[in-house]
Parts: structure tokens; C-alpha cells; sequence
């Protein structure tokens, strides 16, 4: 706000300058008036007295002239500036004004009054910009700061600021997010640890079983193959049980480990489109990439519109990191009871027998070498599609491989 205050200062002491220097402008200008045109005002009086004599005289239309009698005695016992004229034989005294101050005070009231408007629009001006730009604005300078260290308890206040009413809106939906999504990290992290600290217990029941028969087995506490073979067989048993408690620490290192909400309903696939297209088109043209968009029969779909959008970004995204950069494709394949809408890029530098992996998390193929990722992309977008309802798969040939989601109707 110092910077605000002292454009502000500044604004004002330029105006007062102005308002002076103007006024100052006005009056020299006034005073150093060429040609003396009250001579003017003298001898047109003059010619009028000449002719129609002094009662006839009408100074109400001079500017300069404001006075004329004949002369007495004492003519010049006086402070204006006159001058004496001889008509019809007479001597007339004419007193004058050398400036038209009339005149002059109307143009210095016309400036000072047109100066102080543009000054009243101005500092106006700077005050809306500093109300409803600049205060909401200095409210939100240590929000990214308070996010970044986790401080998320504090709402950011909203506003029906033209401006900032919906930026503030959405920066506290944002936080609000991260606090959810910090709770339910947490909660699923102690869920966890509750059921790792669960398995890795039920675990040490077995294998102590395990450990026991071997030991027996070494020390050759059986002498009866029949016994033998009935211990290998438990053995066995008590492997297939850890082993079963192993794949279950697996899943749930593996399960819900992203927070993928989805809220479905109804939207028109046209709106998928546009949005996509909206978004791509300048971003595909930068990279000198054809962005070629498919005509296609407008039509209700089922799921998240949101999240529908970010699959085909996510899609999309991987066919810039690795196609050949030369054409993108948005198609819309005949689907009987589903609408299908694919992403095809050219290039395609995928392994065929790496295609039925690359839905798998963390999964990256030989080509994502030197390519910055997370193995996540299409495991998120299987994920999503099937909270609504749908299918994603892939299929390549020697030129291209094309990514295919399937929406249901509404």
C-alpha cells in the first residue's frame, strides 16, 4: 500500500503545480495583452460622441472603457488610466481598465473549475482502483505462504468484489480442498498402519509354525515318512497363508492411495469438446502440431464433466510427451449403446508387448526414458472412468496408437 500512497502524493502535488503554474499562466498572459485594444473601445466612443453627442453613449458592451465626461480642471487628479480626446471642440476624458479583467477572471474560473474535475476524476479513480482491486488484493498476500506451510485453518473471507469476488471464492474452495484432502491422507494413512501392524501380526503365527517344523525336520525329529510328508504339507499350508497375507499388504499399498471424488450426472458431449478443444488448440500450435478435432453428433452424457475433461487431458498430454509431434487427433468411433471418443497421435514409440501395462500405476514403458512422469496419468483416468460407469483402453499399429474412452448415455 506505500507504493499506492505515494502515487497518490504525487498525483496531487502534480495537480497542484498544475493549478498554479496555470493561474500564474493566465494572469501574465492577461497582463501583457498586445495591440492595447481599449484604443479601440477610445475611438469607436469617440466617433459615437462626434456624431450623437455624450448622452448617446452606451458603455455597458465595453470591456475596456468604464468612464467618459468632459474635462475640468482636475482631470488629471486621479489614479486610472484615461486619456483626452478633443471632440467638436470639446476635451472628454476617457477612463480605462489596460486588461479586460472581466474576461480574464471567467477563463481562470473556467480552468481552475475544469482542472479541479480532472483532478476529482483522477484521485476518484485511484481510490476505486484501491478499494476494490488493491485492498482485496492485499488480503490474499500471505494465503500461498500460509498453504504452502500448512496452515489451513484460516478461511479466506469472501466478497461480492466484481474483481476478486469468484478468485477469492476459489481460493478459499481451494483450501478448503487441501484441508480435506490432508484429513483424508491422514485418516488413510492410519488405516494403514493399523492393518500393516494387523497383517504383519497374523504373519508371525505361521511363520513361527514354519520356523518350528524346520527345526524339527533338521534335528530329524520324524523318522516316519508318512509324518514327513504331513509336515511338508503344513508347511505348505502355513506358506500359502503368508503368502496370502502378503498379497493383502500389497493391495492396500496400492488401493485408494489417490482421492479421486466424482460427481456424476449429466452433460452434453458437445461440451466436452469445446472445453477440450478451447484449452488445446492454442497449446497444440505452439508445439507446430495438428490439433484435428472430428465431427461428431452432439448427444447427453453420463459422469463428471470435470473429470471427463481431465481424462482427455491426461490423454492428450501423453500423446504430446511421446508421439512425433506431427498430428493429434480427437475421433468419435461408432459405439452401440456408449459414445467413444479417442485421442490418436502419430509416432508411436510404445512396445507392443508393454500396450497391456500402461494402465498400471507406476508403470512407465522403455519410451519415458529422459521424460519427466509419475507412471500415474492413465491409471488415474481407468480409475475415473470406472467411478463413472465407463472403460478406457488402448489399441496401436506400426503409425499410431489411439486411446479410447467409453462414456455411457444418459
Amino acid at each position: 500500500m506505500k507504493g499506492f500512497y505515494k502515487v497518490l502524493t504525487v498525483t496531487i502535488i502534480s495537480f497542484a503545480v498544475i493549478f498554479v503554474f496555470a493561474n500564474l499562466l493566465l494572469y501574465s498572459a492577461g497582463r501583457k495583452q498586445s495591440g492595447r485594444p481599449y484604443r479601440v473601445e477610445i475611438n469607436r466612443i469617440a466617433l459615437q460622441i462626434e456624431q450623437n453627442g455624450l448622452k448617446n453613449v452606451d458603455l455597458s458592451q465595453c470591456s475596456y472603457v468604464y468612464h467618459v465626461a468632459e474635462c475640468s480642471e482636475d482631470f488629471f487628479d486621479t489614479d486610472s488610466d484615461y486619456v483626452v480626446r478633443k471632440i467638436n471642440g470639446r476635451l472628454y476624458r476617457f477612463d480605462y481598465r489596460a486588461v479586460d479583467t472581466d474576461g480574464n477572471l471567467q477563463i481562470m474560473v473556467a480552468v481552475n473549475i475544469i482542472l479541479a474535475v480532472v483532478m476529482g476524476a483522477v484521485v476518484g479513480a485511484l481510490f476505486y482502483v484501491y478499494k476494490k482491486i488493491l485492498r482485496p488484493f492485499e488480503r490474499l498476500t500471505n494465503v500461498p505462504y500460509e498453504l504452502s506451510r500448512g496452515i489451513l485453518t484460516s478461511p479466506v473471507k469472501e466478497s461480492k468484489n466484481r474483481f476478486f469476488g469468484k478468485f477469492l471464492w476459489g481460493i478459499d474452495l481451494l483450501r478448503e480442498n487441501i484441508e480435506q484432502q490432508k484429513c483424508r491422507e491422514l485418516e488413510l494413512q492410519k488405516e494403514k498402519k493399523t492393518l500393516l501392524l494387523s497383517l504383519s501380526h497374523d504373519i508371525k503365527t505361521p511363520l513361527s509354525a514354519i520356523k518350528l517344523y524346520a527345526k524339527a525336520l533338521s534335528k530329524n525329529l520324524y523318522t516316519d515318512p508318512q509324518k514327513k510328508c504331513e509336515i511338508a504339507g503344513s508347511i505348505n499350508e502355513k506358506a500359502d497363508e503368508i503368502e496370502a497375507y502378503i498379497s493383502e499388504i500389497v493391495l492396500a499399498s496400492r488401493e485408494d492411495f489417490l482421492s479421486l471424488d466424482v460427481e456424476n450426472g449429466e452433460f452434453y458431449l458437445s461440451e466436452l469438446v469445446q472445453g477440450i478443444a478451447a484449452y488445446y488448440r492454442e497449446k497444440v500450435s505452439l508445439v507446430k502440431t495438428e490439433f484435428v478435432v472430428e465431427t461428431y453428433k452432439n448427444c447427453l452424457l453420463y459422469g463428471d464433466l470435470n473429470r471427463s475433461m481431465e481424462v482427455l487431458q491426461n490423454v492428450i498430454e501423453n500423446a504430446l510427451k511421446y508421439g512425433d509431434g506431427s498430428k493429434i487427433e480427437l475421433l468419435f468411433p461408432d459405439g452401440e449403446e456408449e459414445v467413444l471418443v479417442a485421442v490418436r497421435n502419430g509416432g508411436c514409440t510404445l512396445e507392443k508387448e508393454e500396450l497391456p501395462y500402461i494402465f498400471e500405476s507406476f508403470w512407465r514403458g522403455k519410451n519415458s526414458e529422459n521424460i519427466s512422469g509419475s507412471g500415474l496419468g492413465l491409471y488415474i483416468c481407468r480409475q475415473l472412468m470406472h467411478k463413472m460407469n465407463g472403460e478406457i483402453f488402448a489399441k496401436m499399429d506400426k503409425t499410431s496408437i489411439t486411446v479410447t474412452a467409453v462414456f455411457g448415455k444418459a
